[in-house]
């Protein structure tokens, strides 16, 4: 008996659509540059808005707002402050949400299986695509910001707002561990949108559907009626991350917050491989 296999040597599933090309091929999308220059645009807004409003200050509790401007490290921390609650959001369900559901709306879905990219390996190549950029996209925003601050406000220590300092070099760990918390917050995010992109053809349902979750779940986190059982909602520890901001890193939040995000994500990543094994692709 003759089967496919035998029938194309040298055909190895593992090979087929290899994420070099896949990563090549989302660079080069208009949506990645944009992401990019609003990206490294945010921290220039920023450091504008300080240089016409004036030293931030006068906060009765400490933020990290009120010491933006002493360091670049402060400057920073700063900037993921502000855009831990939406902006980093709408990279990753940009990218996660346009995987399969592009590939369905350009009618090129049925094509990539037929050349034969096995659905698992599709699935695979642009997922891990999907996460580097990313991952990519919440390195750009501080790597900028701390380039920026340190430029304009100096090389210094990170103050803390609750009293105390960090050295600058420890501080530049501390801001990658904030970053890879953030990252591993927004898995959730990831997975929502990779699922969505899976079920519909319409792109933007996909990315709309993961940024409408977060904007759901930062109501409900908002709704203090709810007590404890606020905890089992992502949103409630976005900002778990301030936690490595102090005298000594506080681990406990953060192990809650990467536990919580990370088992929706398992869920929602399993939905979307066994829904897309068995869908009936006419795209």
């Amino acid at each position: 008996m003759t089967t496919a296999l035998d029938a194309a040597p040298g055909y190895v599933p593992r090979r087929t659509l290899p994420l070099r090309v896949e990563a090549v091929r989302q660079l080069r999308r208009r949506r990645t540059l944009v992401v990019a220059v609003l990206l490294v645009a945010l921290p220039f807004v920023v450091a504008a808005a300080f240089a016409v409003g004036g030293e931030p200050g006068g906060s009765e509790e400490g933020t990290l707002l009120d010491t933006a401007t002493v360091s670049g490290a402060n400057f920073a921390a700063t900037c993921l402050f502000l855009s831990t609650g939406f902006l980093l959001v709408v990279p990753v369900a940009l990218f996660c949400g346009d995987t399969i559901a592009a590939e369905a709306n350009w009618s090129s879905l049925r094509y990539l299986l037929a050349a034969p990219v096995p659905r698992t390996r599709l699935l695979t190549a642009k997922l891990a695509v999907a996460l580097l950029f990313s991952a990519a996209a919440m390195a750009v925003l501080p790597l900028v910001a701390l380039g920026l601050g340190t430029a304009v406000y100096g090389w210094s220590p990170l103050t803390l707002p609750t009293g105390g300092s960090v050295p600058a070099g420890e501080a530049v760990a501390r801001l990658g561990i904030v970053v890879g918390y953030v990252f591993v917050a927004q898995l959730i995010t990831a997975a929502m949108a990779f699922w969505l992109s899976t079920v519909t053809d319409a792109p933007l349902g996909a990315v709309g559907g993961a940024i409408g979750l977060t904007i759901v779940g930062n109501i409900l986190d908002a709704i203090t009626a709810l007590g404890d059982w606020r905890d089992f909602l992502p949103a409630h520890w976005q900002f778990a991350w301030a936690d490595a901001l102090q005298p000594q890193i506080e681990w406990g939040g953060m192990i809650r917050g990467a536990a919580v995000s990370g088992a929706y994500a398992l869920v929602l990543f399993a939905l979307a491989y066994r829904g897309f094994r068995t869908r009936d692709i006419v795209s």
